[in-house]
């Protein structure tokens, strides 16, 4: 059976991390076969890459983004690359199995950050993400949005290479992603991050029923 991919997506500080943790250990009651990723990373090149332009180790990568500085386009194309190891070592082969993939950011990320926020040609970016996903597309997406200010807020840890880029630039990134959102209402659902975590929650599982009710082997899945 062909397995199920829900995206996670939305500016840094949005929640989405633990909301789509939230979703793991919960859904996890269910099914047999739950995985959760996050990118850049799931493979060896992704946390490679991830160290490189994100810089959320206190480990020294093997290029460091303190001595050099990174195109906008390398930036993508690394994103992509990982991207592109990602879906061939972990998402394909899981969905060929029936997975049920929670991806923490995806092909929307890019257009969002490296389009909007960079604006790098979002032509450019669509054309290289459909050479990488190869045909894969998630099912469904979650956007969790928030004003970027309220998001900074929430931040309990020093802020990655792009998260330091500044609340005019997430803004930016944030007008991207409605953008996106309302090209694509069937595939993406909006959530208002800005409520209180439990009813952020709620939302999130009320999107997801409909995509898992009728694909769950476990009958007792509400």
């Amino acid at each position: 059976m062909q397995g199920r991919i829900i995206t996670f997506e939305g500016i840094d500080g949005a929640g989405k991390s633990t909301q789509a943790q939230i979703l793991y250990n919960y859904l996890k009651n269910y099914f047999d076969n739950v995985i959760l990723l996050r990118e850049p990373g799931g493979t060896k090149l992704g946390d490679m890459v991830r160290d490189i332009l994100l810089r959320e180790n206190q480990i020294e990568p093997a290029c460091s983004t303190e001595t050099f500085d990174i195109s906008i386009t390398a930036e993508f194309l690394l994103f992509a690359a990982a991207r592109a190891e990602l879906v061939r070592q972990v998402v394909a082969p899981a969905l060929q199995e029936g997975a049920v993939i929670l991806l923490d950011r995806f092909i929307d990320s890019s257009i969002a950050y490296q389009g909007y926020g960079r604006g790098l040609a979002i032509d450019f970016i669509d054309k290289v993400n459909r050479a990488v996903i190869n045909g894969i597309e998630p099912d469904l997406t979650l956007l969790f949005d928030i004003a970027p200010q309220a998001a900074s807020s929430r931040l309990q840890r020093r802020a990655d290479r792009i998260e330091a880029e500044g609340l005019i630039f997430l803004e930016t990134v944030r007008q991207g992603y409605l953008k996106i959102a309302a090209a694509e209402p069937q595939r993406i659902r909006l959530i208002d991050a800005a409520l209180e975590p439990q009813t952020v929650s709620s939302m999130m599982f009320e999107a997801v029923k409909p995509l898992l009710i009728n694909f769950n082997r476990i009958a007792t899945y509400v």
